[in-house]
Order: structure tokens, then C-alpha cells, then sequence
């Protein structure tokens, strides 16, 4: 490794130690600092007073919306509920029956002081569900009546509360203009078709993402406007744990950037082809593939079909989950209907995409089968490691030619793969009416909790060193230039302004609660009180900006003062 790998990987690894409070600028809080209220009105009148989004979804309007609930001591119970609903959800399947019952008896009888009236209809039905399954969805409609019962009077009385004045000052530091000064930049971590990715911390919470660099000149020569915009809308769309998060998306003279999670483990290319033989223990290639699947199946939910599932963009995090990236190919179906097009890898598509043929989440119920190989394997399917056909060899194997099964290859693994590289796709796992269930119960995946994965309750067979860096050396990863004779026009410059839309809300709030900024900025007056920036009666004075001329007249006074007030 030369020194400018080892100078650049050294600075990220002491940048990810020191995240959070340590990796905050010294002028935080003045980057955060809230508006006082009477400047926060502009939010007040566009946001929209909706409860399941701003006390459910929006991870800081939930915070205070509870602290809300717990000051009214006819509420109290109420969050005590929530908190307790939201603890079964993270409980073991031996837990789980105890801890129900547990909830069942302190709020849902009329005999006990924690009582929630709306609760008393479901304890029957409740403690049946628990004895039976109680790894079941048992408090599905007690949350429904909950949120119900929230939402009416207590929802109209938060809105008049001082909570709700404070929530208005986090959607303007939300809402704040984000530039690159922003964020300290560190090593570059890759590259891709329209720029490079950079590792990159944010100066006022320490937290650290990665930044998806968009060259413009790249992206307008090459027609990509409508993919960059394409995956910059998908992942404001999507909050899941098993697809990277945008964070913010922003522009700079030369590029388009996208800020999104950090994943400092890695991608699966790198672990299956740079460390050690090719290919992964079958632990591992379980883990993945049945994360992957949940990955595939949020997607799917939300109606998009992925199309470049392959190792390169499935990515590690710092404890070992994997989560899907690179959103620029996928496409969302619209009312149901397929989609018709070549997208994707070509090693990786499926014979549907090949052919030309309509299809939906078939390719992506493919492109898995095509992971879970070269994990096991150390090669791609359908081509020795290294080898690389012309395109139209490698479209004839695809149609036509079987797959090879090597002795890597155990009964399960063996039939899982076979199942998902079925070239009918009428007949391929994961494309009947059940979905990704039906690949979820394959007994490959016996061993996995899929409720319990899903909650990020899985411990990863596998923990990336914290003091590795496992990507290319900085001097094997070629360096990205503008292209010549492009100009910009307004055409462009107004795609940009669609483009350039700040902060993601829930993976901003999200951060804001992670590195401790909102806990430490989130305080109240004495006894519960307004503080003065909530206080109505204590607007402060608008101030006009000063003039170069008066501030350097004003120095000059006061110089001038010094000097009568010295000689005197």
C-alpha cells in the first residue's frame, strides 16, 4: 500500500471512530440554533396537519408528540402504551408471550391504575393470540385504536402546545440550505458511471455517509438526467433497513451529490473476490441473501423492481448488515403494469430482460439467485472467474445453457439456486402469489427469524475490523474528469433546482436523535416552561445588516475611543 492510501485510510478510520459528539465542528450549536418562533410561521402554514406524519413517521415529531402525551397526565398511560408496544416488538420469540401478557394486565383492565379505556374491548382476544402464536402481529388493531384515539383531541391539543412550537424550529433547521460547506470530505471510496463516491462527514452532528458524486458534464453527455433523478426520488420514497437512506441531496459547481448511509464494511464483491478464497461460508451467504430478500420485498412493496442486483452494489455496514444501493436503474411499476426494456448488468439479467420480454419482480427474484451463487461459488454463474464474453455469448448462456453446480454447492443451496434461476419466469421462486414469502420459506432460510431480522435482531456472522478500510487503494481507483465541450443551459440549470432539495426529513431527524444533537438542543425553560425563543412575548427586534462602510466607520469610533480613553 503506498502513503497516500495509508495517509487517506488512516484519516477516515480516526473520522469513524470519532463520529458523533467528537467529530462535531466547535461551532455546532450555532449552526443549530433554533429560530425564534415568531420567525418559524412560513412552516407553520405549509406543513401539513397530518398525524400519521408528524407524530408517527417523523422520528422528532414522535419524540415530542410523546413528551407532549406525558405532560398531560390524561395521556400519560397513553405513551406508556406505546413505549410498551413498541418493547414487545423487540423481544425474543421466548419473550414474547410473557412480556404480552405483561402489557395485557397493565392496560387493558378496568382494575388497574394504568387502564386505557379504548384497550378494555381487545383483552380476550389479546391473550387468546398470545397463547397461540405469539410471534403474530397480537397488538395490530390496539395500535390502530390507539393512534386512532390519538389523533382526534390530544393531536388538536398538541398542535396548541409549546412542543409543537419546538417541532416548528427543527423543520427550519431542517430545512436549512445545504451546501458543501456542510461537510468535511475525506478518502474517495469508488467510482461509478457519471462520477465518484467520497467518504464525508457532517460538521455539525459528526455523522458520517457516504457522497455519491454526480459529475454534470458526465450526467448531460451521457442522457442520465432522468436516472439521476430517477434514484434521488426512490430513495426519498424508501425508510428501510435493508436499502441505503438519502440524507441529503444537494449541488456544487461541478456535480449533483447525494449523501447517503455509510457503509463502512465494504461491498460483496470485494469480500467474495479480496479476502481469502473466493466465495463465503454458507453462514454467511444465509445472512446476506435472506437480508437481501427483505431488501427485495420493500421494494417490491413499494412497487419498484430493482434490475442490478449483483455484488458490486449489495453493501456492509460497520456491524455486518448489508443493505441494497445504487437505485439508478430501478423503475416503478405503474398501476400494476410490467415494464419492457433492457436494465441492469448483463452477466446479471434475466432471460425475460434479455428477450426483450415484459416482466416485473421476476428479474430481481433472478438477479438473487445470480448472488447467492457467487457467493457460494467464488464465480459468477454461467462463466469461469475471470472470463468475460462478448455480449452475445453471454445472452445465448443465459437463454439456453444450464447452470453448473459445483461441490461448494450443498442440497439446499443447490435447490434454492435452481428454484430462482428458472428461466420461466411463471415458474421461478418468488414470482407467484405468495411473493418473496415463498423464498423466505425455502429451508435454506430455516435457521433465519424473519420477524426478528427485519427488527435488526440478527447478530451478522461476520463484524468488519473497525480498523480497515475495505475498499481499493486510492491510487487504483481511476480519477474522474470533466468533459470537454459540454455547455450548461437553463435547461439544465433547472434540473438541478429539482434535483437540489436539501435534507431528507426522517434520515435527517434520524441523525439529529443518533449523535445526541437533538437530546442536548431539545430543553425547556425551568419547570416546564416556554423558553425564550418559544415565548410569544418576546419577539425579538429585526436587526437591518450593516453596511461595510458603517461597520468600518463604527471600528474606527471605537479605536479612536481607545486611544482618548489611554492617553487620558
Amino acid at each position: 500500500m503506498e502513503i497516500e492510501s495509508m495517509v487517506a485510510n488512516s484519516a477516515l478510520v480516526r473520522a469513524r471512530e470519532g463520529g458523533g459528539v467528537k467529530g462535531r465542528s466547535d461551532k455546532w450549536k450555532d449552526m443549530l440554533r433554533f429560530p425564534h418562533i415568531s420567525q418559524c410561521m412560513d412552516v407553520a402554514v405549509s406543513l401539513e396537519r397530518e398525524y400519521w406524519s408528524l407524530c408517527v413517521k417523523q422520528p422528532i415529531g414522535k419524540q415530542l408528540f410523546q413528551l407532549f402525551c406525558r405532560s398531560q397526565p390524561s395521556l400519560q398511560n397513553y405513551v406508556s402504551l406505546q413505549d410498551a408496544l413498541d418493547a414487545f416488538e423487540a423481544k425474543s420469540d421466548n419473550e414474547r408471550a410473557a412480556f404480552g401478557i405483561g402489557i395485557v394486565h397493565r392496560f387493558f383492565r378496568t382494575q388497574s391504575n394504568q387502564c386505557v379505556p379504548v384497550m378494555v374491548p381487545h383483552e380476550l382476544h389479546c391473550l387468546q393470540s398470545l397463547e397461540q402464536d405469539p410471534c403474530a402481529d397480537v397488538f395490530l388493531h390496539c395500535r390502530r385504536d390507539l393512534h386512532q384515539q390519538l389523533s382526534g383531541e390530544p393531536f388538536l391539543q398538541y398542535q396548541e402546545s409549546m412542543f409543537f412550537d419546538r417541532f416548528l424550529q427543527w423543520k427550519m433547521l431542517e430545512r436549512q440550505p445545504v451546501t458543501k460547506q456542510s461537510f468535511r470530505q475525506y478518502r474517495l471510496l469508488g467510482k461509478g458511471g457519471f462520477g465518484e463516491v467520497w467518504a464525508c462527514q457532517v460538521r455539525a452532528t459528526g455523522m458520517m455517509y457516504a457522497c455519491k458524486k454526480l459529475e454534470k458534464t458526465h450526467v448531460k453527455k451521457r442522457k442520465g438526467e432522468t436516472m439521476a433523478l430517477n434514484e434521488k426520488e426512490l430513495l426519498e420514497s424508501l425508510d428501510s433497513r435493508f436499502v441505503v437512506s438519502l440524507a441529503y441531496a444537494y449541488e456544487t459547481k461541478h456535480d449533483l451529490c447525494m449523501v447517503l448511509t455509510m457503509m463502512s464494511g465494504g461491498d460483496l464483491r470485494f469480500h467474495i473476490y479480496s479476502i481469502g478464497t473466493p466465495g463465503l461460508d454458507k453462514d454467511r451467504v444465509r445472512f446476506y441473501a435472506a437480508e437481501v430478500c427483505c431488501g427485495l420485498m420493500h421494494l417490491h412493496h413499494k412497487s419498484i423492481v430493482y434490475r442490478d442486483l449483483k455484488p458490486e452494489n449489495i453493501l456492509l455496514d460497520d456491524k455486518g448488515h448489508i443493505r441494497i444501493s445504487d437505485l439508478g436503474l430501478a423503475v416503478r411499476l405503474q398501476d400494476g403494469c410490467l415494464v419492457h426494456g433492457r436494465g441492469g448488468t448483463l452477466g446479471y439479467m434475466a432471460p425475460e430482460v434479455i428477450g426483450h420480454k415484459q416482466y416485473g419482480t421476476s428479474a430481481d427474484w433472478w438477479g438473487l439467485g445470480c448472488l447467492i451463487y457467487e457467493m457460494t461459488a467464488g464465480q459468477p454463474v454461467l462463466r469461469s472467474r475471470g472470463e468475460h464474453p462478448v455480449p452475445a455469448e453471454m445472452e445465448r448462456r443465459i437463454q439456453v445453457e444450464q447452470v453448473d453446480y459445483g461441490k461448494q454447492f450443498s442440497l439446499d443451496v443447490r435447490d434454492l439456486c435452481s428454484r430462482l434461476l428458472n428461466k420461466d419466469p411463471h415458474r421461478r421462486l418468488g414470482c407467484g402469489s405468495a411473493g418473496g414469502t415463498a423464498v423466505q420459506s425455502h429451508r435454506f432460510f430455516k435457521k433465519i427469524n424473519f420477524r426478528m431480522l427485519e427488527a435488526g435482531l440478527v447478530e451478522p456472522p461476520f463484524t468488519p475490523d473497525p480498523k480497515q478500510v475495505y475498499c481499493n487503494d486510492v491510487q487504483d481507483i481511476e480519477e474522474f474528469s470533466s468533459v470537454k465541450g459540454i455547455t450548461l443551459d437553463q435547461t439544465d440549470f433547472n434540473f438541478y433546482a429539482q434535483f437540489n432539495t436539501g435534507s431528507v426529513p426522517i434520515t435527517w431527524q434520524n441523525e439529529l436523535i443518533e449523535t445526541g444533537c437533538f437530546r442536548e438542543l431539545n430543553i425547556f425553560g425551568p419547570k416546564g416552561s416556554r423558553p425564550a425563543d418559544l415565548d410569544w412575548t418576546q419577539v425579538p427586534e429585526k436587526r437591518s445588516p450593516k453596511s461595510l462602510l458603517d461597520r468600518i466607520f463604527r471600528r474606527h469610533l471605537s479605536r479612536g475611543a481607545g486611544r482618548g480613553a489611554f492617553a487620558a
